[in-house]
This record gives C-alpha cells, structure tokens and sequence, in this order.
C-alpha cells in the first residue's frame, strides 16, 4: 500500500482531460482520515465510489444513514445532497473512484448500486483495494493515461458485477436483509418514513420484508416501526421538557391526536400522563 502511516493522510489525483467520453475517471486516490473528519453536507456532480479498507464511518445518503466499517463501500450519485464523516475513535480509511459519462449510471446499474441501494460489502481478499490502487497509479492527463484508466475503472467494476451471484447466495437466509431494516429504522425514524420506504431501501418487496420480519424476529415491520418510534419517544418526554406535540413530531409521528392514541395504546398513559409521572419520580 501506498502511504501507510499512523497519522491522517490523503493522496488523490483529479483529471482534467475527461469531456465527450463515455466513461472519464475523475479523480482517485485513498486516504486515511482524522478523527470525525467529515465531508458535506453538499452535493457531487459526478459518480463516486469510495470503498472502505479499516475503521468506521456514516455514510448519509440523504435518504437514509448506514453506519459502515472495513469491507463495505457505498455509491455518491450526482447531484444529490449527501454527507459521510469519520468515527470519533476508529476513523476509516478508504479508496475511491469518481467518474462520469453517459455510460456511468448504466454500469453502476448493473454493479448492484443506485440512490436507493447505495451500499455494497466486500471483504473476502483486497481484490477491491488493489483494483481501485490501480486506478490511481496509472494516472495521468495524456490520453493515452486516461484510457489506461477508463480500463482500470471497467475492471474494478467488472469486479463488482461477478459478486453481484455470491452476495444473493450470502443473503439467501434473509437475515441481512433484517439487520438492514433494523438499521434503517435507526437512523430515520424520526422522518416520515413507512414500511415500504424500509422495503425500497433494503431492495425487496413488502411481502418479502414482512415473511422475513416475522422469520427471524417475529414482529411485523410495521408494528417494530412503532414500537421504535413509542420508545424513543417515551425517552424523549422522560428526559426532556419536550410538548407532546414536539416529541411526535421528533419521532416521526405527524399528527399529534394519532400518536397520543398509539402512546397510550403502548404504555397504558397518555404522553401527557406519562411525562408528568416520569418528571415527578425525578
């Protein structure tokens, strides 16, 4: 590898020499991040892959966050307002890959990826990492670089569409699928978010989702939705001085009456009630 040091590094290259091709490379490179170092939230206006080789990070896709670590990739679409930030203690360090072109979004197609499915996982060897090293060490602006280039792009996603078989046989438990929801629910019940926006996201049907919810935690994922939301927000009236109102609205309820009936439904008192306990046992 390139570069290997204990401290934060960054090694990239951008080109220049990229317009009227089909599929230009932009800019590579790897780096190893500080602590929390983040980018955003703003937008691209090209593809980027980035793939991540040690540590932790959150990926904001602005549709959904995913935590992710050594192994896993994930996809920036053009124009599409995103963030992704180092963790604190086991910052990552990954490689990527930006280009562009209008054979770009069809090839990202047939990898697996898009804005919905952004996330990949890859960690049987460094076929991923090596492929991606190479891009970056044929760089160069004469055209002759850039083909070089255009080809090592192709392999790395060539790559990626051979997995696209194993990574279906890997899922055939249905598990990940799960443990995806799972996630997703995490970090977006506070937005008005339902179980067909936890279906798109993880890739299948809502009848699939739901045969799978009830196989492996016997709960369908509408009613774990709400009981999520119920909880964070009977956190929330515990700990804060958050209105009724406020703590809906804070976990993804949009109409106050509908989330009191729920609340009660769940914890036997009104949010009101149950605020007023709680605050009284302090």
């Amino acid at each position: 590898m390139i570069g290997l040091a204990h401290d934060a590094f960054k090694h990239s290259v951008w080109l220049s020499n990229r317009e009227g091709l089909g599929l230009a490379v932009y800019n590579c490179g790897f780096q190893r991040c500080s602590p929390g170092h983040t980018w955003g939230p703003a937008v691209r206006d090209h593809f980027l892959i980035h793939y991540i080789t040690s540590g932790k990070g959150v990926y904001d896709s602005g549709s959904g966050k995913y935590s992710l670590s050594a192994g896993d990739g994930f996809l920036v679409v053009p124009n599409r307002l995103i963030t992704y930030w180092a963790d604190q203690s086991d910052p990552w360090e990954y490689y990527w890959v930006g280009f562009n072109g209008t054979d770009a979004e069809r090839l990202v197609c047939e990898a697996g990826l898009s804005a919905e499915q952004p996330i990949f996982h890859y960690d049987k060897d460094s076929l991923y990492r090596e492929k991606l090293l190479n891009i970056y060490r044929l760089n160069g602006n004469r055209p002759s670089d850039q083909a070089r280039m255009q080809a090592g792009l192709l392999s790395f996603m060539a790559a990626m569409m051979d997995r696209r078989p194993l990574d279906i046989q890997e899922k055939k438990s249905g598990y990940e699928y799960v443990k995806k929801s799972l996630q997703f629910i995490d970090y977006n019940y506070s937005r008005s978010i339902d179980v067909d926006d936890i279906a798109a996201n993880v890739g299948i049907s809502r009848s699939h989702l739901y045969r799978l919810f009830m196989k492996h935690i016997s709960v369908p994922p509408n009613e774990y939705l709400t009981r999520y939301r119920i909880q964070k927000a009977s956190l929330l009236l515990e700990s804060s001085n958050l209105s009724v109102g406020e703590a809906a609205y804070s976990t993804g309820f949009s109409d106050q009456l509908y989330f009191s009936r729920v609340f009660k439904k769940y914890k036997g008192l009104s949010p009101s009630q149950y605020s007023k306990c709680s605050h009284e046992k302090k």
